[in-house]
């Protein structure tokens, strides 16, 4: 495996070409000190869902902000622009819905009333959370506004091409990247595979919406999946003391070289929100509290009254486990 570093400067170990799944990752990764990615026979049952997910997110910091603000939308480093999955709590009910249908399909209507909600509650990752890592402002666009955008700034109104980046392995994450890019730019990145429609796939794309299929959804496993093939349910039930593990989740990467990828200021203004810092120890990432996040967002966006909203706040469950996810790292 190759090395390498993110623009905050945390260390991975990453493959191009390839999304390997955890086993998969696990032999690629024999001889790396990874005190985490090797625990999977401790780590106990957790879901396996296939999440739709309609929005991606760009997290900055005030210095990203002044930038994107003044130039009207965002430039890649080296060429690239980095997005996450923005995972909503219907893209979770969603998923939950679909993962017990196929698990029990012949449920009885009583059997469906009496099931209770349990995705949520594994689904407690930083993948899944609103803080951020990166920086107190957070841009969240529909995807298809993005690849609309894409299309329209950098393929000429084609479709952009998808294609299966690196997998890259932190000490306790796991992601997946995507590469976009334009269709005249073929040549340049034939060699990364096209991202198919695979049903085995970790990430695909299709009918305007990444498919996700998690490979780790909480980094601290306290609970366990338990099905009941009798009444046809599923239930998160507690089990053991914490487990760290890996936790995985999905990045795309806009190819932009050297060009702006534009938005305007009034959109931009409208798809910004404050979102609480999780810092990561040992890493300098500035955050902002809210009333000077307000503050700053004033002196960008003079012309907009509007208040500046914030990502939802953790629950306090989230909250623990962000603290059990820093002391681990």
């Amino acid at each position: 495996m190759e090395s390498g570093a993110n623009r905050i400067g945390r260390k991975f170990h990453f493959v191009k070409k390839e999304h390997l799944k955890l086993n998969d990752l696990r032999d690629r990764a024999q001889g790396l000190a990874n005190n985490y990615l090797f625990k999977n026979d401790r780590i106990p049952e957790y879901p396996r869902p296939e999440i739709r997910v309609r929005h991606l997110k760009h997290d900055t910091d005030e210095e990203g902000l002044e930038g994107i603000k003044e130039s009207g939308g965002f430039k890649g480093k080296q060429g690239l622009v980095w997005w996450g999955l923005s995972v909503g709590g219907e893209d979770l009910r969603s998923a939950e819905q679909r993962l017990l249908q196929e698990t029990y399909p012949d449920r009885t209507e009583q059997q469906v009333q009496d099931q209770q909600s349990f995705l949520g509650e594994f689904a407690s990752s930083p993948a899944f959370k609103k803080s951020s890592r990166l920086g107190s402002y957070r841009f969240t666009f529909p995807l298809q506004e993005l690849l609309e955008a894409y299309s329209l700034q950098f393929c000429s109104g084609e479709q952009p091409v998808m294609r299966v980046y690196e997998t890259h392995l932190y000490r306790q994450e796991v992601m997946y990247a995507v590469l976009v890019h334009s269709p005249a730019n073929q040549e340049q990145f034939s060699e990364y595979p096209l991202l198919t429609d695979d049903p085995k796939a970790v990430c695909c794309y299709r009918d305007g919406r990444f498919i996700w299929r998690p490979e780790a959804m909480c980094a601290t496993h306290r609970l366990k999946l338990f099905q009941n093939d009798e009444t046809r349910k599923m239930e998160a039930l507690p089990c053991c003391p914490d487990e760290f593990y890996v936790w995985d989740n999905v990045g795309v990467a806009l190819h932009v070289e050297n060009k702006l990828l534009e938005f305007g200021p009034v959109r931009l203004r409208e798809k910004l929100k404050f979102c609480k810092g999780d810092k990561l120890p040992g890493f300098e990432v500035e955050f902002d509290e809210f009333e000077e996040a307000e503050d700053t967002v004033q002196q960008y966006w003079p012309e907009d009254p509007s208040p500046l909203q914030r990502e939802e706040d953790p629950s306090p469950l989230d909250r623990d486990e962000e603290q059990d996810i820093n002391e681990a790292e």
